[in-house]
């Protein structure tokens, strides 16, 4: 797993590769892909600081959902029920984040962020192996 550096921000190149991923990450996460983990590993490889992902990650992802969330909120193809529990279970996290996450090991940190990144790896790879799609991806598409 790379180890991250000390930069802060990039320039050149490096700015315009995780600037291009960025995009795709984003429209990856308004089909249900995660961005966190592809954000924070991408940025562990372009040598930044392992703590300037959490900004970028929320900064992206706040830019992205609203636009990306207003399609399926006008056609109704949400569940709100599980829009509540995630809601909810989100305020939870970014508690858990300011007071655990931000005091953990940088290695250990590091270790949460693969593990995260082969469950969601697993889930999709189980999903698209599926045949059938859910009734909430046939409403979006319709």
């Amino acid at each position: 797993m790379p180890v991250g550096g000390e930069a802060i921000g990039l320039r050149g190149w490096k700015l315009a590769v995780i600037v291009g991923m960025s995009f795709i990450f984003g429209a990856l996460q308004t089909v249900g892909v995660g961005f966190y983990a592809p954000c924070m590993a991408m940025v562990y490889a372009l040598g930044m600081h392992p703590l300037t992902a959490f900004p970028i990650m929320m900064t992206a992802t706040g830019m992205l959902m609203a636009a990306g969330g207003a399609r399926f909120v006008k056609k109704g193809a949400y569940d709100r029920k599980i829009a509540i529990s995630l809601t909810i279970a989100g305020v939870v996290g970014v508690f858990l984040a300011a007071y655990v996450v931000k005091s953990l090991p940088l290695l250990v940190l590091k270790w949460v962020v693969l593990c995260i990144i082969l469950y969601t790896s697993g889930w999709m790879f189980l999903s698209a192996s599926r045949k059938e799609p859910d009734k909430y991806e046939k409403k979006a598409y319709l």
